[in-house]
């Protein structure tokens, strides 16, 4: 009689098929390493085949394993979209929901967004996460949130879905005692120092990518993570920052000590998105995209516009694609 396979096998020989290492699935998952070994070679032992050639650093499948890979893969996807349409399929049935805000948002759209869901969701209990975008991604990757607002990243993203909210336009802040032009700010011997956003965060690397685009090369004294901090600074006259029109909007209490111009060249911007995993349902998606864009629509798109009607057109709420 042939031997039933493991679910837990079959969820670790597809995390070994995609790290081709024993040792990074035992980190991530938990296990020792000798219980994930002992889990790959159940299942190789059940089918009767290798799946992984174990002579190679890094493992490499077999041509067998490539094939059952795949169907592994699609199978587990399946079954991962069973069990969230159980716990969240529809509004009235849903019961769980993990959700991470950028922490540029979570002020304004977070508690618009959980009293909408509350009332939405009766039955659903809600984990609540503040992150920069980075790490949303990084945890809806692991599968371990369900959805995120976040900033769009650089590189592709197979294995999330992507519901676009929101063009950001990037500006430039400068201490509002600033009257020199803008482009003796992007010299490398400029009075005032840029005061970069952390390299680490999203936002930072589509600074430095524009910069670079552009030949821009500007001294590396202060990196900061913090938005409010980044701005407070320009407020003491103590440097100027490449921002988005939404990041300076949300530091509203330094607003009369800063003001804001164009970014000289070409025009960039993020776009700011919910990202949910490729199992999550659609209905309980489109849900949280529409509760965040009019979040969004009402607490900055409309002030911002009015503030600085040259911003309008730049500033805008996206069409969903997914």
């Amino acid at each position: 009689m042939t031997k039933p396979l493991s679910l837990r096998w079959l969820e670790v020989f597809q995390l070994v098929s995609k790290s081709g290492s024993i040792q990074t699935v035992a980190r991530e998952s938990g296990l020792s390493i000798s219980t994930v070994s002992n889990h790959l070679r159940s299942l190789e032992t059940a089918l009767g085949v290798e799946l992984v050639d174990h002579s190679r650093r890094p493992m490499a499948l077999t041509p067998a394993g490539v094939v059952f890979a795949r169907y592994t893969n699609e199978g587990l996807i399946a079954l991962k979209q069973g069990e969230a349409e159980m716990r969240s399929g529809s509004w009235q049935h849903a019961i769980d929901l993990r959700v991470a805000l950028l922490d540029d948002f979570d002020n304004e759209i977070g508690p618009e967004l959980f009293q909408t869901l509350s009332t939405a969701l009766p039955r659903c209990s809600f984990r609540h996460y503040t992150r920069p975008s980075h790490e949303i991604i990084e945890k809806l990757q692991a599968q371990k949130l369900d959805a995120g607002v976040a900033t769009r990243p650089l590189g592709v993203l197979p294995d999330l879905t992507e519901y676009p909210l929101m063009r950001d336009p990037f500006i430039l802040v400068v201490p509002s005692s600033y009257s020199g032009k803008t482009e003796d700010l992007i010299t490398a011997d400029a009075v005032l120092p840029f005061l970069r956003y952390s390299r680490d965060h999203t936002i930072g690397k589509q600074i430095e990518t524009q910069l670079n685009r552009l030949k821009i090369s500007l001294p590396n004294r202060f990196e900061l993570e913090c938005n409010q901090s980044i701005i407070g600074l320009v407020a003491e006259n103590s440097g100027w920052a490449v921002t988005t029109a939404a990041s300076y909007h949300r530091a509203q209490r330094f607003h009369d000590k800063v003001k804001v111009v164009r970014f000289p060249g070409k025009n960039f911007a993020r776009t700011v998105s919910l990202f949910t995993t490729n199992y999550y349902p659609a209905a309980t998606s489109q849900l949280i995209h529409e509760i965040v864009q009019k979040s969004l629509h009402h607490h900055f798109v409309d002030p911002i516009g009015r503030r600085f009607p040259w911003l309008a057109e730049e500033l805008t709420i996206l069409a969903s694609s997914g």
